[in-house]
């Protein structure tokens, strides 16, 4: 026999988590999907991180609107959820008249979608607070309200809480069949058959394929790759805020991003693949990247990078797609989610609770709703005098597994305790193998303590799920 539901989200990164957390705050049965080990193993894995202002999108544009919203949002969530989100600012460099010219306009759009504090900043504000900055830049349109957050732990924040508040989370759940033909859609998934009024569909790269299974097919995503580069966390400073150039009309540019962990960034190039698992990074990329990175901070260095990796967004047209479709009621897409996504997310999971309520949903307000989380310890982001008080209560925080990111045993239990079943699911809420020497140092102590608290045999470690053992089999029978 299914398991019914009153609502299944379907996709469990940072837009199906932020679903799930706001209709948690409601007496229904709710369910999250993941077809991944872990959830944040999709778009949301690569995402760099940065709480956009709303600078960027035409005033007319749901991105634009959910984005400014989503950004006044974050700040209470970060609080409600301990995670940590940091205001730094961002800049939009010109270097030419014409240039200049186009900060004027990018300015006005944003101040018609409400972005506050707005001014443009000249050369010689520039050179006194931003003193890495190329000094053949102009002016540059600065927008106080941006910020930093780290993607991964904002998915686990807003998911671990939901789950708190009653939402049932399923990983390794990949949706294969939907059926709505008996007035409540059946889903089908590897993980058995569920029954639900309502699907969310926020699939990311592949909500296409889902809103296809519930017979929708009013859009196509497309792969927009997107190659990134990071730099060795010495480089902390190396700029005071997120530095962009002027967009085009597919793209923000390459840009020089402050991360919530430390490390700076380079990237993303913007190119459309046909192949939604492609995540190859090239040399194309990498010179792409550091070229525009060099433009605007010359003094960076192809030798300060650590790490390259690429991510995909899962472009749509123009604009983002959240409505239910008329066709197949009760079906919900929420689809072409990238770029600003992550700061919307808050946002867009308001407009989802509406549509359900305008749907017919009754949708009754908890008596109880535990909107904080315990902050999670971590030894890189407090003084040494706080790491002695860990130490002294639970001497694991004193046992260092990472060296280059200061990671403690205490951390990575915490961490499996939490739900990480991966070594990614370990680094992307520990930071556990993201230094320099990429896990060289404590990739074998992470999977034991992993193979231990799980109880699982080392042979059954995986670094992102099946397929990725670091371990055969059949080497350690030989």
């Amino acid at each position: 026999m299914s398991k019914k539901y009153d609502v299944i989200i379907i996709g469990g990164g940072v837009v199906g988590s932020a679903i799930a957390r706001e209709l948690s705050r409601h007496k229904i049965e709710v369910a999250l999907f993941e077809k991944e080990e872990e959830l944040a193993f999709g778009v949301s894995k690569s995402n760099s991180g940065i709480i956009h202002p709303g600078t960027q999108n035409p005033a007319s544009s749901l991105k634009g609107k959910l984005c400014v919203k989503g950004n006044r949002l974050t700040r209470k969530i970060a609080r409600e959820l301990e995670l940590d989100f940091k205001e730094v600012g961002e800049l939009i460099v010109a270097f030419s008249e014409e240039e200049l010219f186009r900060l004027g306009e990018l300015k006005s759009e944003a101040e018609k979608l409400g972005v506050p504090r707005l001014k443009i900043v000249g050369h010689k504000w520039l050179e006194k607070n931003e003193p890495n900055l190329n000094r053949k830049a102009k002016a540059a349109l600065f927008a106080p309200t941006a910020g930093i957050i780290s993607p991964y732990r904002l998915v686990y924040g807003l998911s671990e809480n939901a789950q708190k508040n009653g939402v049932e989370i399923h990983t390794s759940a990949k949706a294969v069949e939907i059926d709505g033909e008996r007035g409540a859609f059946e889903v089908f998934t590897t993980d058995g058959l569920f029954e639900s009024k309502y699907i969310i569909n926020a699939a990311g790269l592949f909500a296409d394929d889902v809103a296809e299974m519930a017979g929708v097919d009013t859009f196509r995503i497309k792969a927009r790759k997107g190659e990134e580069f990071l730099l060795d966390k010495k480089w902390e400073d190396l700029t005071r805020h997120l530095l962009f150039p002027l967009p085009s009309e597919k793209t923000k540019g390459i840009l020089v991003i402050r991360t919530a962990d430390g490390n700076p960034m380079i990237g993303p190039t913007a190119k459309e693949i046909e192949d939604k698992r492609d995540l190859a990074t090239t040399d194309e990329g990498f010179k792409e990247v550091l070229s525009g990175a060099q433009k605007l901070v010359p003094g960076i260095n192809g030798s300060d990078i650590i790490a390259y990796f690429a991510g995909l967004r899962p472009a749509s047209g123009d604009d983002f797609i959240v409505r239910e479709e008329k066709e197949v009621p009760g079906f919900i897409n929420v689809a072409g989610i990238q770029s600003p996504g992550l700061t919307a997310a808050p946002a867009i999971a308001l407009m989802v609770v509406g549509i359900l309520k305008k749907s017919g949903l009754l949708l009754k307000k908890k008596k109880v709703f535990q909107k904080h989380r315990p902050k999670k310890m971590h030894l890189f982001a407090i003084p040494p005098s706080e790491t002695k008080k860990l130490i002294k209560k639970n001497a694991a925080y004193g046992d260092i597994v990472c060296r280059c990111e200061m990671v403690s045993k205490g951390e990575v239990s915490e961490a499996i305790a939490s739900g990480a079943r991966t070594l990614d699911g370990i680094k992307f809420r520990t930071r556990a193998q993201a230094g320099r020497c990429h896990g060289s140092f404590c990739t074998t102590r992470l999977m034991k303590i992993l193979s231990e608290k799980t109880e699982k045999p080392l042979t059954e470690i995986t670094k992102r799920g099946e397929g990725s053992e670091i371990i055969k089999k059949d080497r350690c029978d030989g």
